[in-house]
């Protein structure tokens, strides 16, 4: 079973030990994203990362897109959602099936 970890800052991330998870408590994006590429190595197979931390790390991220793992999955941390869960979903809907099927109009 592949391992799953939790990045983002410590308010956020610590309630997900009690769920045996392995969590990662970063104070900056760039420790974020060194700790992202470190446990890709390591061989996770899921990331969630607090959307806080996303904002700054879509480049690191891409890397990963086309990767088989890790899947990279943001979540809304204490400073609340951002939308970018939803804007990566939509992207990846759109590069499967070539059209905006999830929202029509102007979204």
């Amino acid at each position: 079973m592949a391992k799953i970890g939790v990045i983002g800052d410590a308010q956020s991330v610590l309630g997900f030990k009690a769920f045996g998870l392995d969590v990662f408590a970063c104070n900056t994006a760039q420790e974020a994203a060194g700790k992202l590429h470190q446990i890709a190595k390591e061989g996770y197979g899921i990331i969630y990362i607090t959307e806080r931390f996303c904002r700054d790390l879509q480049e690191e991220m891409d890397v990963y897109v086309s990767a088989r793992t890790p899947a990279i999955i943001p979540i809304p941390g204490v400073d609340g959602n951002f939308g970018i869960g939803i804007s990566n979903v939509k992207k990846s809907v759109e590069r499967a099936v070539g059209a905006d099927i999830l929202f029509g109009g102007d979204n």
